[in-house]
């Protein structure tokens, strides 16, 4: 029952740090930063994030 890390978690994990993170690249797009930095960036938050989430639950 507790700790049952379940594909659809997973998902939703994904999608919130891509969302936010999508966010910021926009931005930063808008501001003039080249887009394949950008996506790298963001790229490199998500699997950040997905860790974060890993180890603290």
């Amino acid at each position: 029952m507790y700790g049952n890390r379940s594909r659809k978690n997973l998902l939703e994990s994904v999608v919130t740090a891509g969302l936010g993170a999508g966010i910021v690249t926009s931005f930063a797009i808008s501001q003039g930063q080249h887009p394949l930095l950008a996506f790298i960036i963001t790229g490199f938050a998500i699997v950040i994030s997905l860790m974060v989430d890993r180890l603290l639950n």
